[in-house]
């Protein structure tokens, strides 16, 4: 250390001793702890959950949303689905 480098207010006036001790690993498992968060997640859907009744409600949902649009937002969604932001979807012929 030169005379010239600070010491900063509750430094030692010298440097520490280099540590000789080896890094520890230090590992956790979560698995049990998602296997445990999956099931409470599935308990609160219920028995009577489909999820393919779901997935199949959130298409029809998403084909509603992008139906029935005006010209100009017919003229976005058609650039957005050109550049790759969005799927197509729907025909069209939901009421607005």
């Amino acid at each position: 250390m030169s005379s010239f480098d600070p010491i900063l207010p509750g430094e030692p006036d010298e440097p520490a001793a280099e540590s000789t001790s080896a890094p520890v690993d230090f590992v956790v498992d979560l698995t049990a702890h998602e296997m445990l968060r999956r099931t409470h997640a599935l308990a609160a859907l219920g028995p009577d959950w489909d999820p393919v009744a779901a997935l199949r409600g959130e298409e029809e949902a998403y084909d509603l949303l992008y139906s029935g649009l005006d010209a100009e937002q017919q003229r976005i969604y058609d650039e957005l689905v050109a550049a790759g932001v969005l799927p197509r979807r729907g025909g069209g012929d939901a009421a607005a």
